[in-house]
């Protein structure tokens, strides 16, 4: 029991060593595939993987061509958003906390993926519009509170952005993450979204049987999010 209980797979938050290398040969196994997972740092670099990629590359988001290589994101509260075309030519993944989100000057982790993605699959790119997105478990509006210095940087870039906050006393708001990011998506010219829709069934924060969060427990697991070509 306590805070690794179910399949820990983070090797930065204080697990044994052997139960997450355990763990993340369950998790390959179950997916038939190599996940490879970074480390993580809310920014908004990429890397494009491969089969000599190893564990550890310093990015918040990922992309590859090769079969049996999965993208791969480490879960607790942040948002996982996954990507491929209508083709299955190319997959990337991407952590996007608030911070990755955001970016600067509404540069954040969802443009700068995107745009590496739709290059990758060399002489036939894809597009806006043949790309599908999947938008994972997240900390969920009811739960996700955030300080004014947030609120602003989304609406100094979108001043949509303004209708993903919800007033929530002492001058904190709650967040929609997920709906910020529908929001960066369909201004890339996304459209063909799926998966969090920001309600309870989504949150990290609400469903502890269901998912880690460091937000609600402090100190906790990490699930994943992957996607890989077959």
């Amino acid at each position: 029991m306590g805070p690794y209980h179910s399949l820990n797979l983070g090797d930065h938050v204080g697990d044994r060593p052997d139960a997450v290398a355990s763990n993340r040969t369950r998790l390959a196994q179950a997916l038939g595939a190599r996940p490879v997972f970074l480390q993580q740092v809310h920014g908004c670099e990429f890397a494009t993987i491969c089969g000599a990629t190893v564990d550890g590359v310093t990015a918040d988001a990922c992309i590859t061509t090769v079969q049996g290589i999965a993208c791969t994101i480490l879960v607790a509260d942040c948002l996982p958003v996954l990507l491929t075309d209508v083709e299955g030519r190319a997959v990337a993944a991407a952590h996007a906390g608030w911070r990755g989100l955001a970016g600067r000057e509404g540069q954040g982790v969802l443009e700068v993926v995107c745009r590496a993605f739709w290059k990758a699959r060399g002489d036939e790119p894809a597009q806006a519009s043949d790309t599908l997105a999947w938008l994972g478990p997240s900390i969920g509006p009811q739960a996700f509170e955030v300080g004014p210095e947030v609120k602003a940087v989304f609406e100094a870039s979108d001043p949509a952005a303004a209708a993903m906050f919800r007033a929530h006393g002492r001058g904190k708001w709650l967040a929609d993450l997920a709906g910020l990011a529908r929001l960066r998506l369909h201004a890339l010219g996304v459209t063909r979204i799926y998966g969090n829709d920001g309600t309870g069934e989504w949150c990290t924060a609400s469903n502890p049987s269901r998912f880690f969060s460091h937000r609600r427990d402090g100190v906790s697991g990490r699930f994943s999010a992957s996607i890989w070509l077959v």
